[in-house]
């Protein structure tokens, strides 16, 4: 046999042989729990706290003065903090979609279930919008035949909640059957083309407002929800925030 052969031979059963060897049989592993005993590096912590100190002066800084404490909680089917925020999001968005298409936005709507926190009596600040609206949530316009507005109508009627809205009028019975639904003071216009300002996780059928898919055309209108809240309470200067007969029960 050709001695090029079988030193060929030698070296594939070595280099076989150290691959067997090399398999992983066995896995150890060491639990270190995270937490506030750890100290941080001092270093770091200089580098990081001018940072931290400005964007907390930022946050704190007072925007506006509530005169009461307002909940999400403090109505059946409108509450004073929803009314505020529907209204802020109708007002502060009209500008910009009136300046992009010369149309002004009828509605809006946003969940009882995206209100976070509350506003307490005193002090208002950046903070406060970041609390009461965490999300990363912009606000877009939705253009909606009447036919499919009257499905917002009975979507609010069978939440029974307290879902903000503003521009949208609606009573109804001790059982929920409707008395009336109006737009503006006006009755709702089956084909009429009404422009509802929400935020993109409900517009994509978030809260199961599915009324949405039916959406002629949609605006994006780049502005956080968040920041339409810090523009009002800057705007403002106090808060003394009022639920209304925009939803409610006829007895």
């Amino acid at each position: 046999m050709n001695i090029r052969l079988i030193l060929l031979a030698v070296v594939l059963l070595s280099l076989n042989s150290c691959k067997q060897e090399m398999y992983l049989t066995k896995i150890k592993g060491e639990r270190i729990e995270i937490n506030d005993s750890i100290e941080g590096l001092k270093s770091i912590e200089d580098f990081v706290k001018p940072f931290r100190d400005h964007v907390n002066k930022n946050l704190d800084s007072t925007l506006a003065y509530a005169m009461a404490t307002y909940t999400k909680n403090d109505g059946e089917l409108n509450t004073a903090i929803g009314n505020f925020m529907a209204d802020a999001v109708r007002e502060l968005s009209n500008p910009i979609f009136n300046s992009r298409t010369g149309k002004n936005i009828d509605i809006s709507i946003l969940n009882h279930g995206g209100i976070r926190s509350i506003i307490s009596q005193g002090n208002v600040t950046a903070r406060t919008a970041y609390q009461i609206m965490p999300f990363e949530n912009t606000a877009v316009v939705a253009e909606l035949k009447g036919v499919y507005v009257k499905e917002l109508v009975q979507y609010l009627l069978n939440g029974k909640r307290a879902h903000p809205i503003s521009g949208l009028s609606i009573k109804t019975d001790q059982d929920f059957n409707l008395i009336e639904a109006k737009v503006g003071g006006h009755p709702i216009d089956d084909e009429k083309i009404y422009n509802v300002v929400t935020h993109d996780y409900l517009f994509n059928g978030g809260g199961n407002m599915n009324f949405f898919k039916q959406s002629e055309n949609k605006h994006i209108l780049d502005y956080k929800i968040r920041n339409i809240l810090i523009d009002y309470f800057t705007k403002v200067d106090t808060l003394n925030l009022k639920a209304d007969n925009r939803f409610i029960k006829i007895k």
